[in-house]
């Protein structure tokens, strides 16, 4: 029996020593089949096997073909975890470039272990860390030529901090930001020099926080449909009054900005049995989505449209030039009525003013807000004071662990990807904002 494959590697089971023999093309005369998994295990002896490892065509087109939209993003939940450092791991040989990686982060984040304290994948090699580009010695960092920048929300004033040292290591072309939302690094000057360098790519941690995000909405979907602030008050109050709830099932939640946040939301509310219609830039994408069950596109009328059909209204949307203001009076005046509006997004997506007046005259129901406008939110707000609002401070995706987990995405499947010469995932668009 004859066998092709990139690589075959025999593993002999000899006490502490394992062997490993490399060989591009192999003949056996009798091998028999232990498995079919991703990769084919094949028996000699009973004391040696011999694993034949090649990307199959499926394992290819899922983890690196960027044709393909949905294989170019993570999903913690969903995403084929360790296909490109399992590749780099069972065949060093092909490593196409070095990893030389700055990381601009706060000293004393130790959500940035997994870079700065663990073990880096074959190829790649963490130079130095630092808040600012005095923190980096200019010249011997310039001779190690790095070409990774890892950005963390940690670093202050990170958004002047960046551009220049895009213009300091012109060797850099890729940046990892360590969060799903990129507007921390919104300044006048980092367009301009990413005009200057069409090929730099920028990458973010999208999929991490999604689920955790997702359990959040339907807290706040069975907060105000079970009415939980009234349970609370006859408790306090040691009142036994029954009182009529309202079910999820066969409610319509709409969707502002239907990402990964808003497609893991999608996906718990179709369980609960609710109808799901989205907002976003591209409908065609989700033409053949089974948890979502209409799609619009942007703009004034489709946003009105959404508002006007959803009980419950999901914004997910990041802050961009294009969405600040968006939920704005017109929207709010279109929605239907008993209608109950949820931000998760980006404070800024929404009016505050247009949201505050909403809620006052009973337009909306009740707001269950994760996000504000000015964080935190000031004591004088009156949102506090609104028994029809349920506020969180920015912490419905902050588990013990949510930020740790984003570095290891960024250690475990971007970089090996990376030394590969691999397609990235969550590429950013940073003209568009995400």
């Amino acid at each position: 029996m004859t066998i092709s494959t990139s690589a075959f590697i025999a593993i002999a089971r000899t006490g502490r020593s394992i062997a490993k023999t490399v060989s591009p093309r192999a003949t056996f005369p009798s091998i028999s089949l232990l498995s079919h998994h991703d990769d084919d295990l094949y028996r000699l002896s009973s004391n040696t096997v011999f694993r034949a490892y090649t990307v199959s065509p499926r394992l290819a087109k899922k983890a690196w073909d960027p044709s393909l939209d949905q294989y170019k993003y993570w999903n913690r939940e969903d995403s084929k975890k360790g296909e490109a450092s399992y590749v780099l791991d069972m065949s060093p040989e092909s490593i196409q470039k070095e990893a030389r990686i700055l990381c601009l982060a706060a000293e004393n984040d130790d959500a940035n272990n997994p870079l700065t304290k663990g073990v880096l994948p074959f190829g790649a090699k963490l130079l130095k860390s630092g808040v600012a580009p005095d923190d980096f010695d200019h010249a011997s960092i310039k001779e190690q030529r790095p070409n990774v920048l890892f950005v963390s929300p940690s670093c202050p004033h990170a958004r002047h901090q960046l551009p220049k040292m895009l213009r300091l290591f012109p060797s850099i072309d890729w940046i990892h930001v360590r969060s799903a939302g990129i507007d921390f690094l919104e300044s006048e000057e980092l367009p301009v020099v990413l005009t200057a360098r069409p090929n730099l790519v920028v990458t973010n941690a999208k999929g991490q926080f999604s689920s955790s995000l997702a359990e959040y909405v339907m807290m706040a979907c069975a907060y105000f449909a079970k009415d939980i602030p009234r349970l609370l008050r006859q408790k306090g109050a040691k009142v036994w009054h029954d009182f009529d709830i309202t079910e999820l099932r066969g409610k319509t939640m709409g969707i502002v900005g239907y990402g990964d946040i808003g497609r893991a939301a999608a996906k718990l509310a179709s369980v609960y049995g609710m109808r799901v219609v989205a907002l976003r830039r591209n409908p065609a994408k989700s033409e053949f989505d089974p948890i979502c069950d209409e799609v619009y596109g942007t703009g004034k009328d489709a946003l009105q449209k959404l508002m006007s059909v959803s009980d419950y209204v999901v914004c997910s949307a990041p802050s961009t030039v294009e969405t600040r203001g968006m939920v704005n009076a017109d929207a709010f005046k279109a929605s239907k009525a008993d209608q109950v509006f949820i931000n998760l997004g980006r404070g800024p997506v929404v009016d505050e003013n247009a949201l505050l007046e909403s809620l006052k005259n009973k337009t909306l129901r009740g707001a269950a807000l994760d996000v504000f406008a000015t964080e935190p939110l000031p004591p004088d707000h009156e949102f506090w004071d609104m028994d029809n609002v349920l506020i969180s401070p920015h912490n419905m995706d902050k588990t013990a662990t949510f930020m740790h987990e984003a570095t290891e995405f960024f250690v475990n499947e971007n970089l090996p990807r990376f030394v590969l010469g691999d397609a990235l995932l969550n590429p950013v668009d940073p003209s568009l904002g995400y």
